[in-house]
């Protein structure tokens, strides 16, 4: 079974590189040169589904990303949104977390009171996890067609119960529609840093100016765990 560990964000500069946001806490090896990484949805730029890393290295607190098949800025945009995953046994468990694939599709629940056994009918879906330096979001799919993000700790979202197949939510009064995405608004968490700091406009810039704030990837760095911790990640 394959555990996503990132997703491709948007390209940076003009040759091929592309922001990840990460779904792993192991980036230094999931993303050291030679790494290969299977690909979702399928792509012609992703030969046997999977796509080999050149390059990595950090700008800010952006990965930033370069693979062996992807050249051109053109080539980054046609795998934007694209999941990046490895083999699940490559990965070590989290009993306390869950990973963005388990809660993809669960039913939504909606109570006033974390203890209320009364569920009712489904308000909606979880379709995504949005993961943050201070906490995780849930993104939601109500039944009108609205989406929702929902902060993932434990005193808002009470219970995960993935054998059941649902999510109960407790939220403060007005939190759903504070938190409602707007239409057409680009949920990538990466549009608001400054990993793309150079002109789309003005693609010829070179991204080389940056270098000065680049680091390379720890090789170090933590082994994986599931992501949504519901507020426990340091």
């Amino acid at each position: 079974m394959q555990v996503q560990v990132a997703r491709i964000g948007k390209p940076h500069g003009i040759r091929g590189e592309v922001t990840v946001q990460l779904f792993t806490d192991d980036p230094g090896s999931r993303f050291a040169a030679g790494a290969e990484l299977s690909v979702e949805p399928a792509s012609p730029l992703a030969p046997g589904g999977r796509l080999t890393v050149s390059t990595s290295r950090w700008n800010k607190s952006i990965l930033v990303v370069r693979f062996r098949e992807v050249a051109t800025r053109n080539d980054a945009e046609a795998l934007r949104d694209h999941r990046l995953s490895v083999e699940s046994e490559e990965v070590e468990e989290d009993e306390e977390g869950y990973y963005e694939h388990e809660l993809e599709g669960l039913d939504v629940f909606v109570v006033e009171d974390p203890e209320q056994a009364e569920l009712g009918d489904p308000v909606g879906r979880v379709t995504g996890l949005q993961t943050g330096a201070a906490q995780d979001l849930l993104r939601l799919e109500l039944a009108d067609g609205a989406e929702v993000l929902v902060p993932f700790v434990e005193e808002i979202v009470p219970e995960v119960d993935l054998d059941a197949g649902r999510v109960v939510v407790c939220p403060p009064p007005g939190l759903l529609e504070l938190n409602e995405e707007q239409p057409g608004a680009d949920s990538d968490v990466s549009a608001d840093s400054d990993a793309d700091a150079e002109s789309d406009a003005g693609a010829g810039a070179d991204v080389e100016a940056e270098a000065d704030t680049d680091a390379p990837v720890d090789a170090d760095a933590a082994t994986d765990v599931a992501l949504a911790d519901r507020g426990d990640r340091p």
